[in-house]
């Protein structure tokens, strides 16, 4: 049996709702995730007792589930309370290297933060979480991680009644800038301050003179290299709300996400985000919003003197587009083969974006094909551009800088293929599993994709056919939030 830990638990009370997940008709484990569980020590089970567990039809004795209350900024609007409205914390489990790790159901039935709602997840939604947030790991992007996906036997309404499913979802923090918000909305300050102390412990933090501060250190740096690394693999959150914005700099909630194909700094494709305030280009900027409603929250707790504290907060928060330019340099100078930084590399690399823009080039492709352009010309590169005009006028400012380094050709071409994919989660694969397990029960496409996006470095002819974006058909334009 799995043996949790309550830390969560023992945070004041008014920081959750102790709940118990309503059980499911018919639970099925589809998916399940062993390396996770054994890394965090997890018995081999049979599949009835994990569908039993991760359907919530079973609760461990050491479990003590609960539903977490915060608030957030949704589209820039400020709703009070929020909360997780179809998520219960199990509790926590420590992983070989001692780090502690939050185990979640979504989709265990309404809480009460439910705001009227079933408390439930459509099959959907879990499957694209489960292959998107592994697949987000696998590329090196911090995220939340997938236990687990239970079919529940049951039907939940949506747009037309659809298969239901429950997610078990992994992460070392599910506190967001939006957790904070809750209590400083309602004058909370003792719990603000344990929340402080409580993400210090859970992050391996040291708190130093001031908690407030190295949280707020760490959240600024986190943000920025994580959004920096959403960027480099064409990533699009879609619901960028404070709520969505975890402490941890994990990437949390899939709800409307999406990778792009052809560049563009303006692409959008969340249903929702009718005015592109979370478009490709605009992550930054939202994420220095975010951290900045954060550093509100934090004020009292810096100084009890408010101008000083003001002082100190913005000192760090005028940080974050530096920080996030020397995250974003780092990855994009590594993408196109650079090691050493140079002063006009950031010229270069939007020179180089520039004409992936122009070109409607597909952003995957053409940072794997640029790879073997190196030294010669490459067909697969040239092909992917419906106008090379600006390729051809960037191509050998580019072979000028590498040669500056002097490395070989095969060592440059090694580097760019470790760090630019062969193939990741297309928003029409995505649908293609989603379609074939809701509408036909099979999750055959399903598990083939999660086996090609476990290793998608790696150029595998089996996996061939992923490679390509999507034909104009087969497009994905929107997409929509799980609830």
């Amino acid at each position: 049996m799995i043996e949790f830990d309550r830390r969560y638990a023992r945070l004041p009370a008014n920081a959750w709702v102790a709940q118990d997940p309503v059980p499911v008709q018919a639970p099925e484990l589809r998916a399940f995730n062993r390396p996770l569980a054994t890394d965090l020590g997890i018995d081999e089970q049979r599949r009835g007792t994990l569908a039993e567990l991760f359907g919530g039809n079973r609760v461990p004795a050491s479990a003590r589930p609960l539903a977490m209350a915060y608030a957030g900024h949704q589209f820039g609007h400020f709703v009070p309370q929020l909360g997780d409205g179809r998520a219960l914390l199990l509790g926590e489990l420590a992983d070989r290297l001692g780090r502690w790790y939050e185990v979640q159901l979504k989709g265990s039935g309404p809480t009460r933060y439910s705001r009227g709602g079933d408390g439930r997840a459509a099959l959907g939604p879990v499957l694209r979480e489960y292959l998107v947030s592994e697949a987000m790991h696998a590329l090196g992007v911090p995220t939340t991680r997938a236990l687990a996906a239970v079919t529940t036997g049951e039907f939940v309404q949506r747009e037309q009644p659809r298969p239901g499913a429950v997610l078990t979802r992994v992460a070392r923090s599910h506190v967001r800038v939006g957790t904070f918000q809750y209590f400083t909305a309602r004058g909370d300050r003792e719990t603000v301050e344990a929340l402080i102390d409580f993400v210090l412990d859970r992050l391996d933090l040291e708190p130093g003179p001031n908690p407030a501060l190295a949280l707020f250190d760490h959240a600024v740096e986190s943000q920025a290299a994580l959004v920096a690394a959403w960027m480099g693999v064409g990533f699009i959150h879609g619901v960028m709300n404070t709520d969505n914005c975890a402490l941890s700099g994990e990437t949390i909630d899939y709800g409307p996400c999406a990778f792009m194909d052809e560049f563009d700094p303006q692409q959008v494709f969340s249903s929702i985000d009718r005015h592109g305030r979370y478009a490709y280009g605009n992550q930054p900027m939202i994420a220095n919003w975010n951290l900045a409603r954060l550093a509100e929250c934090l004020l009292p707790q810096v100084d009890d003197d408010e101008a000083a504290a003001l002082s100190e907060l913005n000192r760090r928060l005028e940080a974050f587009p530096g920080r996030f330019e020397r995250h974003w340099r780092a990855r994009f100078g590594a993408k196109l083969g650079l090691v050493e930084a140079n002063a006009d590399d950031d010229a270069l690399i939007h020179a180089w974006l520039d004409a992936l823009h122009a070109g409607r080039a597909d952003f995957t492709l053409a940072f794997r094909h640029l790879a073997d352009a190196i030294e010669d010309d490459s067909a697969d590169l040239r092909a992917g551009f419906d106008d090379a005009g600006a390729l051809d006028d960037w191509l050998p400012r580019w072979r000028t800088r590498l040669a500056e380094e002097g490395r070989s050709p095969a060592a440059v071409r090694k580097a760019m293929n470790a760090v630019n994919p062969d193939r990741i989660p297309r928003n029409h694969l995505v649908e293609r599993a989603i379609r074939a397990a809701e509408d036909e029960g099979d999750f055959g496409v399903f598990e083939r994709l999660q086996a090609a996006w476990a290793k998608p470095f790696e150029a595998d002819d089996e996996f061939a056919d992923l490679r390509d974006p999507p034909e104009d058909h087969e497009r994905v334009l929107q997409t929509f939030c799980g609830t």
